[in-house]
């Protein structure tokens, strides 16, 4: 089977960017990622309306990407943080590799925004696509893809 006579309908792509593929989403993850857990905490660093907010919150969390944990401030109601579950952190490199592309490709300044690095030596870090056997840094020209063992054809 071709690349162009499979389905797209069970698309790996597809299914992710159904989960994740909004800018807010994106953002609420990228936050998140970096210790923003509360409601009020990510409406004003993103400075997205309340109702978007909550919607991407929902979803996040109905796909287990997000969990809640109660909280609750002295003197106030009972409200929620928003924590990342394991399927959220496999979202990291995904973000990792969206910024990277990002500071090559979309700053004004040669000075990074956000510098990210290894704790134990203190490098950059570098995202990279790697074979399962540890060959490192591929390249699209070294490697083959086609449709896999899931894929159906196009009705």
């Amino acid at each position: 089977m071709e690349w162009l006579e499979a389905s797209t309908e069970n698309c790996p792509v597809q299914r992710t960017l159904d989960v994740v593929g909004e800018k807010w989403t994106l953002l609420i993850l990228r936050d998140a990622m970096n210790g923003v857990r509360r409601f009020d905490d990510f409406h004003r660093h993103i400075g997205l309306s309340e109702a978007v907010l909550s919607d991407r919150l929902r979803k996040l969390t109905a796909a287990g990407v997000l969990s809640t944990v109660p909280y609750r401030e002295p003197g106030s109601r009972p409200r929620n943080e928003y924590r990342l579950t394991r399927k959220g952190w496999d979202l990291w490199p995904v973000l990792m590799a969206l910024s990277q592309w990002g500071e090559a490709h979309t700053l004004e300044s040669e000075e990074p925004v956000l510098d990210v690095r290894h704790t134990g030596c203190g490098a950059p870090l570098r995202v990279v696509v790697e074979c399962s056997t540890e060959h490192s840094a591929l390249t699209p020209r070294e490697v083959t893809a086609r449709p896999g063992p899931g894929a159906r054809l196009r009705s």
